[in-house]
C-alpha cells in the first residue's frame, strides 16, 4: 500500500537555510491574502508601465522564490543542489507577451540553445516551449477559429509551423523530450493540431514531443481518448503533460462577456475528477501514452502512486514523471524523489522585467486555488517550529 509520505518537512525543506525559510514564510503569508495580491499585482504593472526601478524589490522577494536566476548558468548551482536530492529540473525561459517576428526568431534560438544545454546536463531531462513565444497569439487564435488568413498571415503561420518543427526536430535528433505549454482555449485548437502533427512525425519509437492538457477544461478527458485512438491508427506514441490549468478566471470572464458556454469545469471538485480520470486513462494505457504529471495536489499524486502500485509499474518507470513548480510544493517533490519516483521541478529564468508577467500569473493562480498558499504556509511554519524545537533541545 502507498503510505503518506508528504508530511516530512525536514526532507522537504532540507535545502532551505533558516533565512530562506523565513523569506518563504513571508511570501506565502502575503500570497494567502487575495486582496493584497490583487493590489500588489496592479501596483507592479503600474510600476512597469511607468518604468519605475522596481526590479530590486522583486528580485529579493517573489523572483528568488519562484525563479532560478537571470541566465541558465545562474540556475546551475540550484539545479545541482536539487539533483543531489534526486530532484531533476526543467529550465524555462519565461519571457511572455512578445509580438514581433524578430522576437519570435530570437525565442526560437533560445529554445534551440536550451535543448542543446539540456542534452549536456544530466540533471535536465526535459525542455519546454510556449507556442505564443514563437508566434503571434492572433494568428494561433485565427487558425483555431478556422478563419480565412490573408496572404501575409498565411506566410506568418507557415513561419510559426516551421519554428515549431525546428524545435521538435532538434529535440528528436538529440533525444531530449520537449514539452509544449497549453494556453488560452481560443488559441489552443491550432496548437493541439500542430503538436499532434509533431507527435506523428517524431514519436514513432517513443514519446519525444508532449502536448499539455489543462484538465480544468471539461473536454480534455475526451481529447486524450480521441488522441490515443488517432495515435494507434497512425502508429505514434502520445506524450501527455497533465496539469489543472492557469487561465481559469480569464476563460470564465471571456465566456461570460462573449456569451458562450465556458470551457472550464463547473467547480474545483469537477476539475479534480477530470484530472484524475485523465491520469487513470494514461496509466491504463502506458504502453502508448507517456505521462508528465504536473500537479501540486497531494490526492492526485497519491492516486497516481496507488495506480502504479496496483498495476506493478516501477516507481522509476521512464514513462511517468511527477512535476511541480520551483518554489512550491517541496513537500511533494522531495518526498517523492526520496522514495524513488521520477520527480522534476520547472525552473523559470530570465531578465527580471521580462519574467514579471509569469510571476504575476503565478501569484494570481495561487490565490485562486483554495487552500494552496495556506497549505504551503502551514508546512513552512511546521518546519520552522521543528527547527526551533531542535535548537532548544541542543541548548539544553
Amino acid at each position: 500500500m502507498v503510505t503518506k509520505i508528504f508530511n516530512n518537512t525536514k526532507r522537504a525543506f532540507a535545502l532551505k537555510s533558516d533565512k530562506d525559510l523565513k523569506k518563504a514564510l513571508f511570501i506565502f503569508k502575503l500570497m494567502n491574502q487575495p486582496a493584497l495580491v490583487s493590489v500588489g499585482t496592479k501596483l507592479t504593472k503600474l510600476g512597469l508601465a511607468l518604468h519605475l526601478p522596481i526590479e530590486g524589490l522583486i528580485k529579493k522577494t517573489i523572483f528568488e522564490q519562484f525563479c532560478g536566476g537571470i541566465t541558465k548558468e545562474d540556475c546551475l548551482p540550484t539545479i545541482r543542489k536539487m539533483h543531489e536530492k534526486n530532484v531533476f529540473s526543467i529550465l524555462d525561459y519565461s519571457s511572455e507577451g512578445k509580438d514581433e517576428e524578430a522576437e519570435f526568431d530570437k525565442d526560437l534560438e533560445i529554445k534551440k540553445d536550451l535543448i542543446a544545454f539540456t542534452k549536456e546536463n544530466d540533471e535536465l531531462p526535459f525542455a519546454v516551449f510556449k507556442p505564443t513565444g514563437i508566434g503571434r497569439f492572433a494568428i494561433w487564435e485565427k487558425v483555431s477559429a478556422n478563419e480565412q488568413l490573408s496572404q501575409e498571415e498565411q506566410k506568418e503561420w507557415e513561419r510559426i509551423k516551421n519554428r515549431v518543427d525546428k524545435i521538435c526536430a532538434l529535440a528528436h535528433e538529440l533525444d531530449v523530450v520537449i514539452l509544449a505549454d497549453a494556453e488560452e482555449s481560443w488559441m489552443q485548437d491550432a496548437a493541439d493540431d500542430l503538436m499532434e502533427e509533431m507527435m506523428a512525425k517524431y514519436n514513432k519509437e517513443k514519446a519525444i514531443v508532449f502536448n499539455t492538457l489543462q484538465c480544468y477544461r471539461w473536454d480534455r478527458l475526451q481529447y486524450i481518448k480521441d488522441l490515443h485512438v488517432r495515435a494507434q491508427n497512425k502508429g505514434f506514441k502520445v506524450g501527455a503533460k497533465l496539469v489543472r490549468g492557469a487561465y481559469m478566471e480569464k476563460e470564465n470572464i471571456r465566456a461570460s462577456k462573449m456569451n458562450y458556454p465556458t470551457p472550464i469545469c463547473e467547480d474545483k471538485e469537477a476539475t479534480d475528477v477530470n484530472f484524475n480520470a485523465a491520469l487513470y486513462y494514461g496509466i491504463q494505457n502506458l504502453d502508448e501514452i507517456s505521462l508528465y504529471i504536473g500537479t501540486h495536489n497531494e490526492v492526485s499524486t497519491y492516486s497516481a502512486m496507488r495506480l502504479m502500485e496496483e498495476r506493478g509499474i516501477e516507481k522509476n518507470d521512464p514513462r511517468i514523471w511527477f512535476a511541480q513548480l520551483y518554489g512550491m510544493s517541496d513537500h511533494i517533490s522531495y518526498n517523492l524523489a526520496l522514495n524513488g519516483y521520477n520527480t522534476v521541478k520547472l525552473v523559470p529564468y530570465g531578465p527580471i522585467r521580462e519574467v514579471i508577467p509569469y510571476l504575476i500569473r503565478r501569484a494570481e493562480e495561487n490565490t485562486s486555488v483554495a487552500g494552496q498558499t495556506g497549505r504551503e504556509y502551514a508546512l513552512l511554519m511546521e518546519e520552522k517550529h521543528r527547527r526551533e524545537g531542535n535548537f532548544v533541545k541542543r541548548v539544553k
